[in-house]
């Protein structure tokens, strides 16, 4: 710009006297001339913190990612529920996360991160972190009975690495700890179409630890295997490991199915100890069960799917046999039944879902008794915006024996009803089912 300006002013000193038109191209190249150095000294003022940082290892560089595809997500669910049985204790029997009545409960509190992988954009690896705070956290996180040490790993409900590998159409592995697939119901409550949880969403195993694999037998038909630690175990606690094979099909659009199995000893190998004797880590259980390991083995045969009818009507079923063993000879457990599911959407914001569970529990696998159980349940759904819902429910459980505690503790009741206020929020860039 200089250049041009000494150029234009040197012609014009060796030709006759400027005319008004030349003079007013001049003053306005000087006015250019005065802004240009204005900007310079501005971005050379700024220049030496910019290269500071650009200088410093590990700097973030807000225009590019750290980690491209990677998502973070806030997950919170409370609610208010009233027993009509006005149960001593304030607990709801046979309930997964509405545990408590007659109290404002802080449900779930969710740290979701995920980065999941996507081959075709040649990104194999991924990892996912669920960390879990609340009323459901204790009951999803097992117990002295299935934990070793169930504070350690309470507060993480996924934690889990991914690989995809070049083989065939893609075999996806898995190391670490996951929600398990064995039943339809899930942890989030925001992907449900009931607030509360079937009996057996209860029954069946949370989490799983240990190694997944799953590979794409044709487009719409999936296979996976797992071997884990067994049923809720974070830590093994008698060496040995279980293993499941699942099937997923998805034979069009709005229909998709599962069929799974599992298999495992689930008996303690181990019991705790205060002062074990031998060196280990706090918590750890080192003492054997007296009369050896017991030998029996869980088997679980789990079969849903879902269908959407069209816009407005979704239908689920679930169909569950389990059968479980102390020791290799022992007469059997065994948990039979199912769930029906429907839901209507009226509009894009407003449903209404129900859900019919029976449960037929031998030898009180599941509920420590021997009894036929039901439940009926009835919930709306409102979608207040983007990320936040409300929910309203009322549901019905029945025996045909007295289980349902009731406002004495020396009297049982044969039924129970309950009815619930739910709110959810999430937010973040996640997207689908979590």
């Amino acid at each position: 710009m200089r250049a041009l300006l000494l150029f234009v002013t040197l012609t014009a000193a060796a030709q006759e006297p400027l005319t008004d038109r030349e003079r007013t191209l001049l003053g306005r190249l000087e006015k250019l001339e005065q802004r240009v150095a204005a900007l310079e000294t501005q971005m050379a003022a700024r220049a030496p913190a910019v290269r500071v940082a650009e200088a410093e290892p590990g700097a973030p560089a807000e225009s590019v990612p750290v980690a491209p595809g990677t998502t973070i997500n806030l997950y919170l669910d409370g609610y208010y529920a009233y027993n009509f049985n006005r149960p001593a204790g304030g607990v709801n029997s046979l309930r997964a996360y509405d545990v408590t009545s007659n109290s404002f409960n802080l449900n779930q509190a969710g740290l979701i991160i995920e980065r999941a992988p996507e081959a075709k954009l040649g990104r194999r690896f991924g990892a996912r972190l669920d960390l879990m705070f609340g009323q459901a956290t204790e009951t999803l996180q097992g117990s002295p009975v299935n934990e070793p040490r169930p504070q350690v790993f309470r507060h993480v409900f996924q934690a889990y690495g991914t690989y995809v590998a070049p083989i065939g159409r893609g075999l996806t592995l898995d190391f670490g700890k996951w929600a398990s697939a064995l039943g339809i119901e899930n942890n989030y409550s925001k992907d449900q179409l009931n607030y509360s949880r079937s009996y057996f969403f209860n029954f069946l195993p949370f989490y799983h630890t240990g190694i997944r694999a799953t590979y794409p037998l044709a487009r719409r038909l999936t296979l996976s295997y797992w071997l884990a630690n067994g049923l809720n175990q974070s830590e093994d606690f008698n060496g040995f490991k279980s293993q499941a094979i699942l099937i997923n099909g998805t034979p069009g659009r709005n229909l998709s199915w599962n069929l799974n199995y599992y298999c495992g000893r689930e008996q303690r190998a181990w019991r705790a100890s205060v002062d074990p004797g031998v060196p280990a880590q706090a918590g750890l259980s080192v003492q054997p069960v007296a009369g050896g390991t017991p030998r029996g083995r869980v088997h679980i045969l789990d079969g849903y799917f879902t269908w959407r009818l069209n816009d407005r009507w979704t239908a689920a079923g679930e169909g569950d046999y389990v059968v479980s063993r102390v020791g290799a000879n022992s007469s059997p457990q065994w948990v039979t039944g199912g769930a029906a599911y429907a839901r209507y959407r009226f509009g894009p914001r407003f449903s209404l879902a129900t859900r019919l569970a029976y449960l037929k529990d031998t030898r009180g696998l599941f509920s420590g008794l021997t009894q036929t159980l039901k439940d009926a349940t009835l919930t709306a759904n409102y979608d207040v915006a983007p990320g936040f819902q409300m929910r309203w429910e009322y549901r019905r459980d029945w025996s045909d024996v007295p289980f349902f505690l009731s406002s004495r503790l020396d009297h049982r009741k044969r039924d129970q009803n309950t009815a619930l206020i739910g709110v959810i929020w999430w937010l973040g860039g996640k997207q689908g089912i979590w």
